[in-house]
């Protein structure tokens, strides 16, 4: 951590997140975008942009104190922003709905809070997040060996 908890910096993030996720409403309907969105419409520079202005909401939440496992739940948050973000249309349609910093800021609001609630909690997220990739990456091996073995059968 770099040094006490700036006053105000919460209120910042929360600012952020709102510009960034949900500052304009389409009239008539319930759907709100932020400048995230937008940036999202400019290939491959407009992902990187957002993800910097994401990369600020972690860094104030470590400033504030919160625990690895939160912070690693942001990022998470913030990779999936990005990746899916990255592909065009279908990333520009994730990003009404993703709101990767609206996310973000209530995990910090959690953890300032209930510190040892939300620890305990982006702890289990961590955890099946990781439990997810090992069975994603256990299936993926299998489906080559399988894919290997049928393409020898076919050889011989």
């Amino acid at each position: 951590m770099s040094g006490p908890p700036v006053p105000g910096h919460a209120e910042r993030v929360r600012r952020l997140a709102r510009v960034m996720d949900s500052a304009v409403g389409i009239p008539g309907t319930r759907v709100r975008f932020g400048l995230d969105a937008v940036l999202g419409l400019v290939p491959g520079v407009g992902d990187v942009v957002g993800a910097a202005a994401a990369g600020y909401v972690v860094l104030a939440a470590a400033r504030l104190g919160a625990p690895a496992s939160v912070l690693l739940r942001m990022l998470v948050n913030v990779g999936v922003d990005t990746l899916v973000g990255s592909v065009p249309l279908l990333g520009d349609l994730f990003d009404l709905g993703w709101r990767s910093n609206t996310r973000n800021v209530a995990l910090l609001e959690r953890h300032l809070a209930d510190p040892r609630g939300a620890r305990a909690a982006s702890r289990a997220v961590v955890v099946g997040v990781l439990v997810g990739l090992a069975l994603l990456a256990a299936a993926g091996i299998f489906l080559v060996v399988a894919l290997l073995r049928a393409l020898l059968a076919l050889a011989t």
